[in-house]
């Protein structure tokens, strides 16, 4: 089992942002800019290339979403969207809210981020995601995809 279907199962802590009958959106503990989430699909598949077509047009649509409402809670031009995936054998798109395409390097991916600085993001992200019409995927809790 992936560290992200732990996420998911509730077995590991999550900042959730986003929650379907398809995927989810968390925080990511490694943020490249505040704001930065991985939309990750409840399956777990290893590689994108192996996702079904209606899955991966459904994760690229959630990724859009929030990467509008990324636009309007972070005051940023843009949301990059990567796909990488090496390190965790379970596909997941990174949504980084960006006035750089310096942010796209992982060498860039902050480290030991507070707790209190994620939480607070992700608050603001899944407010933008309520007043752009999306409370219905938005969990009621942060840390609960109950």
């Amino acid at each position: 089992m992936s560290v992200f279907s732990k996420i998911i199962a509730g077995e590991i802590p999550g900042r959730f942002v986003w929650a379907d009958d398809v995927c989810v959106a968390f925080a990511t503990l490694e943020p490249h800019a505040r704001g930065h989430v991985l939309v990750v699909p409840r399956a777990e598949i290893d590689r994108f290339t192996d996702l079904d077509d209606d899955t991966a047009a459904h994760l690229f649509i959630v990724a859009k979403r929030i990467g509008k409402a990324q636009i309007a809670a972070f005051g940023v031009e843009r949301a990059m969207l990567v796909i990488a995936g090496l390190g965790v054998p379970h596909t997941h798109l990174h949504v980084i809210p960006a006035d750089s395409e310096n942010v796209t390097s992982f060498a860039s991916a902050r480290k030991d981020v507070p707790g209190t600085e994620l939480d607070a993001a992700m608050e603001e992200l899944r407010a933008a995601l309520r007043q752009q019409g999306w409370g219905s995927f938005v969990p009621a809790q942060l840390s609960s995809l109950a």
